[in-house]
């Protein structure tokens, strides 16, 4: 089966059904009363849910576990190829899709299909025109990379022509997909484990834009360098948005209040539009915000319906999030994880009422590590201090002799006050000890390290 029908009902099984985006997926086919089956590692909360809405739920992967009923088998390429139900599926001749494929296939059957991409901000941009959409009852399927409170997770089952998804380009998964309208935030050097440098990243978001039907509609950033590069010889429609330049749609008058939150008039083409005064901090938010403007107008929303939405929004979570406040110390939680990212981030924080600025920051992946090591220690010395967490490894394995001591020895020589520690336990005894009153504390990065601002909101 190398489509996917949603009037033409079949059985798939998911490997590693308790991911969060494989879990999703997994929901969308049960609502439209396919048969779903899946494995993983240990039992979830997501995994429970699953099986209450009628997925047959594996523990454990065995080649047991793919049986001659299944017409298709998903998995995701994080899955080795050594893995029992991977050879059992290929020995047995059941059609297999890795997850971007069959997220692709998936769109197919949606009249309106909003992709939304970028090196930094997708959960965030995707969240906004979540909102958005939601609030005109259009009643969307909307998948997003980060728990979003107002569906409640990170899926949300509709029963309409809209679907909209973030889109990532790690392993160029995005071009297994088939959009109608496309969002490029920004193009930036990301996932050097991958990619072989920021020209490998700019021709594959190149190619991304030729994905677009001749009717479609691509939404890009006008200050990306040489935009021609991604724009010409495109049929579909293109809209630009940024601050400095001339672009359809602009936000003047920005001010911020005393949380770097700003407030905007939005422009379009030149005329003004409506007024916005976001509750997500720091300027990159205003390029996030323009972006799902000229998304809602596209899906005929218009654009003070929109700020009424953009303006009642207020994050999801890992983004800038507050988690609390304890002896006076606010904690917040933020998901930077890339250099522009925490400077992003420390930017807007810098704004934020505090008498010191901490930064608990956990690297994600060895090889981003030394691909960023300079960028890493340049961003967070924003900070006043900043307390460094062992790298959170993911699918890697440390062959580069690389570490979170590394990103100190640089911190070290700017002078900025700087410490590591090999254990959460440790780190977050160092700051019951040192962190006072009026202080913020972020917790920084795309592992577990928010599980030491929850801890220290317990103590």
């Amino acid at each position: 089966m190398t489509t996917l029908d949603f009037n033409n009902k079949k059985h798939v099984h998911f490997i590693g059904i308790g991911g969060i985006s494989m879990s999703g997926l997994a929901h969308i086919l049960l609502s439209r009363g396919f048969v779903v089956s899946g494995s993983d590692s240990k039992q979830s909360e997501l995994t429970d849910e699953l099986e209450a809405l009628g997925a047959k739920i594996m523990i454990g992967q065995s080649a047991a576990n793919i049986t001659d009923d299944i017409d298709l088998v998903v998995y995701t390429a994080a899955i080795s190829e050594d893995n029992p139900e991977l050879k059992a599926a290929k020995e047995a001749g059941i059609p297999m899709m890795v997850r971007a494929d069959f997220l692709g296939a998936l769109m197919k059957n949606y009249e309106r299909a909003v992709c939304v991409s970028g090196t930094h901000g997708k959960t965030t941009t995707t969240s906004l025109i979540s909102q958005i959409l939601l609030d005109a009852e259009t009643d969307p399927t909307i998948s997003v990379g980060g728990i979003l409170p107002a569906i409640g997770g990170n899926i949300r089952i509709g029963h309409s022509g809209y679907f909209l998804t973030e889109a990532c380009e790690y392993t160029n998964s995005f071009l297994s997909f088939f959009p109608t309208m496309e969002i490029i935030l920004n193009v930036q050097e990301d996932h050097m484990d991958f990619f072989k440098d920021l020209d490998d990243i700019r021709n594959s978001f190149k190619t991304y834009t030729r994905l677009l039907p001749d009717n479609g509609v691509l939404i890009i950033n006008g200050e990306i360098e040489d935009l021609s590069y991604f724009t010409d010889g495109l049929s579909c429609e293109i809209t630009t948005f940024g601050l400095h330049g001339d672009f359809d749609y602009t936000a003047k008058n920005i001010s911020y209040n005393q949380f770097a939150c700003a407030e905007y008039d939005l422009y379009i083409n030149g005329a003004y539009a409506a007024h916005a005064a976001l509750k997500l901090p720091g300027e990159h938010n205003v390029y996030n915000s323009l972006a799902a403007f000229a998304a809602a107008a596209h899906l005929g929303i218009n654009a003070e319906k929109a700020a009424v939405s953009i303006s009642a929004f207020t994050g999801v979570d890992r983004r800038f999030q507050l988690k609390g406040e304890v002896g006076g110390v606010t904690i917040v939680d933020d998901y930077a994880h890339h250099p522009d990212e925490i400077r992003a981030t420390l930017k807007a924080a810098a704004n934020y009422p505090h008498r010191k600025l901490w930064v608990v920051f956990q690297p994600h992946t060895y090889t981003r590590t030394k691909a960023f090591l300079d960028g890493f220690a340049d961003a967070l010395s924003l900070a006043d201090a900043v307390v460094l967490a062992p790298i959170y490894a993911a699918r890697e394995k440390n062959t580069l002799g690389i570490s979170s001591e590394n990103i100190k020895e640089l911190i070290d020589k700017t002078g900025r006050e700087c410490y590591c520690f090999p254990t959460f336990d440790e780190i977050e005894n160092f700051l019951l000890e040192n962190c006072v009153n009026g202080d913020l504390l972020i917790t920084m990065g795309a592992g577990d390290v928010y599980i030491i601002g929850e801890k220290l909101l317990g103590k």
